[in-house]
């Protein structure tokens, strides 16, 4: 009698779907991951069933009309469904190790296990990098590749979306001017945090909270490691006088911290990247960050490809390498505010950026 193996190939499409799924769920924003309009970054993978280079998001706001009540007629009356899309380009992402030989003998399988941590975190830290890069970027140009002229674009169309220190400056026309207009003394802290909440809410059209359990309606901060000191030290008497005793209190955590339907959560990489962007660009050279208060369909994730590796043997069998690659593309989810085009005057959809003092301790 013949014993029935597991093929080789299906062993590593095992390995590959367990990676795909750990990594994903691994990541410190997969909590905010999802298939539907609720989700603040939206998944799609449309493209690993057919051909394709890009996938469209569908936007549809919300109705605003009064409707008709009574015998009105209501037949002619019909309200308008105001819908856009969003294309989402997908591109390859890969990454590989190799070891020799001589190192430590391996076989295709063992090197795949090896190799899976170092693999793992790599791709995790760059979907959540190409996520933060996103939530700063210029209609599809990370904010460093963004000239003068596309700043001052981008920052006329969504003037309903941006908030210049603690909103009592800025003239939303000339993003380098405006940027200049921020002082040391503005702050992220409760009354700014209010504000934003505020200006998304009467946004047009309005920046959708996400719901959770069932009717509560939130929206998720994201701000830099100097942003959230800040705004932990503006909610201390708060939290000291109305919040629970003991260990749980946020006075003594190191978790998310929650004022007035907003999550504030402390995203330290986002430091790496605006700090270092926006510089000492403030008043009297303040150094400047940039926080993002994020809604539903904030940023799009499409995948083409699933996380697969492969395996291949280099000087004459002496060196084993693997590699994991994935076909996807990350983006902010814009819309056109054109009445005549689809694509023209982007706004942010679910995306309203802060600009407030941010100074190292």
């Amino acid at each position: 009698m013949t014993d029935t193996t597991v093929a080789t190939g299906l062993t590593v499409q095992q390995w590959d779907a367990k990676f795909f799924t750990e990594y994903v769920r691994g990541n410190r924003l997969a909590k905010y991951m999802g298939t539907n309009e609720n989700s603040i970054i939206q998944l799609k993978s449309d493209l690993t069933k057919k051909k394709g280079d890009s996938v469209t998001f569908a936007l549809v706001n919300k109705l605003s009309g009064a409707g008709v009540t009574g015998s009105g007629t209501l037949e002619g009356n019909e309200e308008d469904l105001l819908s856009r899309s969003f294309k989402l380009a997908v591109d390859k992402i890969r990454n590989a190790v190799r070891v020799a030989e001589v190192d430590e003998q391996f076989s295709a399988i063992s090197l795949r296990q090896a190799g899976k941590i170092v693999l793992k975190d790599w791709m995790m830290e760059q979907t959540r990098d190409d996520v933060l890069q996103a939530l700063g970027s210029i209609n599809g140009s990370n904010l460093t590749d963004a000239d003068a002229t596309a700043r001052n674009a981008w920052l006329v169309d969504n003037a309903d979306r941006v908030i210049f220190g603690d909103g009592s400056v800025g003239g939303f026309t000339d993003h380098s001017a405006d940027l200049g207009l921020v002082t040391s003394s503005m702050k992220l802290e409760k009354d700014v945090i209010g504000l934003i909440k505020r200006k998304a809410k009467n946004a047009s059209p309005k920046i959708r909270p996400i719901r959770i359990n069932g009717d509560e309606e939130w929206y998720v901060l994201a701000c830099d490691s100097y942003q959230f000191r800040d705004a932990k030290a503006s909610l201390e008497q708060i939290h000291r006088e109305s919040g629970v005793r003991g260990k749980n209190n946020p006075l003594y955590t190191d978790g998310d911290i929650c004022y007035d339907g907003v999550i504030i959560r402390e995203i330290p990489e986002l430091g790496d990247i605006y700090r270092t962007e926006l510089g000492t660009a403030g008043a009297s050279s303040a150094q400047l960050g940039a926080a993002f208060l994020l809604g539903a369909q904030a940023v799009g994730l499409a995948w083409a490809k699933k996380t697969t590796s492969k395996t291949e043997e280099f000087d004459y069998g002496d060196k084993v390498g693997v590699a994991i690659e994935e076909i996807r593309g990350i983006g902010k989810i814009t819309f056109g505010s054109n009445a005549s085009t689809d694509t023209g005057d982007l706004k942010d959809q679910g995306v309203l950026t802060v600009y407030t003092a941010s100074a190292a301790d």
